[in-house]
Formats: C-alpha cells, sequence, structure tokens
C-alpha cells in the first residue's frame, strides 16, 4: 500500500486537500503531532468533503511512535535533496511505500533527511521557486508512484456515469 505521511501539517485546508487525494487513490495517510489545526476543523471538512468517512488514516504523537508501529520503503521529500521522483523504481519495493512530507513552513526536520539522504527526493522547478503547495507536492509525486505501479487498485474508466458516457451524450444529442 502506498502510505502519505504529513509530519507536523499546519494548514487545514492542505491536510483536507491530501484526505480528499488520498481516499481517491487507495492511499493510507498518517498525520504526525502536533497538528497546526482540530481534525474537526471546518476548512479541513470542506476541502476534505465528504471523503474524509472513506479515508483510512491514522495520527501519532510524534516521528518515533510512528516509525515503531510501521515498515515498509521510506521516501521523503524535501527541497534540498538531490534526486527526483522519478529516479526511484517503485516495484522494487516489498512491502508498503511510504511518501513522508513536511510541514509547511519548515518542511521535514534536517536529522531525519540526514539519516535518509539516499531516499530523498525533490521534485524539480524552477530555480527562482522554493517549494509548491503541499497538497500539490503530494499529488505529483503520489502520481508518479502510481504510475510506476500501474494505478493498483485504482479504475482507468468512468464508473459513475459509464465508461461510454460521452459517446452516450453525444448521440442523444446529434439524435435531438
Amino acid at each position: 500500500m502506498i502510505n502519505i505521511v504529513l509530519y507536523e501539517p499546519e494548514i487545514p485546508a492542505n491536510t483536507g486537500n491530501i484526505m480528499r487525494t488520498c481516499m481517491a487513490f487507495h492511499m493510507r495517510l498518517h498525520l504526525i503531532e502536533p497538528l497546526g489545526f482540530s481534525l474537526d476543523e471546518k476548512h479541513l471538512r470542506r476541502a476534505g468533503m465528504d471523503y474524509v468517512k472513506e479515508l483510512d488514516y491514522k495520527t501519532y504523537p510524534d516521528w518515533k511512535t510512528f516509525l515503531k508501529t510501521n515498515q515498509g520503503s521510506f521516501y521523503f521529500v524535501s527541497r534540498y535533496a538531490l534526486k527526483t521522483p522519478d529516479s526511484f523504481d517503485y516495484t522494487k519495493d516489498e512491502g508498503d511505500i511510504y511518501l513522508v512530507f513536511g510541514k509547511e513552513s519548515t518542511g521535514i526536520p534536517k536529522d531525519i533527511l540526514y539519516d535518509h539522504l539516499d531516499k530523498c527526493m525533490r521534485i524539480p522547478m524552477v530555480k527562482e521557486a522554493r517549494s509548491l503547495n503541499l497538497s500539490n507536492c503530494v499529488a505529483l509525486v503520489s502520481y508518479e508512484v502510481l504510475r510506476q505501479l500501474d494505478y493498483p487498485e485504482l479504475c482507468k474508466h468512468e464508473s459513475i456515469k459509464g465508461e461510454d458516457f460521452l459517446e452516450r451524450v453525444h448521440n442523444a444529442s446529434t439524435n435531438a
């Protein structure tokens, strides 16, 4: 399973958007405290919408507790990294994959990054940009992992209105 780990997230709207992304991509969310908001905050609910009910997520009081209870392959997203998300071959990972993202203001603590330099990645962008929005980063990196794994457990066609929806709408409008 792909797991998203947010280290001390600060902005409820970002976390709400990430909750929605996690639910849509069938990923588990891990929240490392302290959080900069309450999980019942209205901004969080608005961004996460009604998907939060379907979301698999856990909270942890600190990084050490999180590490004690989770095993797998860990990757860290940081502006200081030298590799890109596509530099890694996620198909070779056995067990769960954990994508770790830092808090909006300061990122992942440098001592954690230093202990995992070989598993740190940076999203390429123009040199004048410090960073992207946290929820955008989660979506970008997650999608690369999902792409390499051929979108496990994800539907590749429109399942609510049917995969032939566009053809049906077109035919109905041309026959009217």
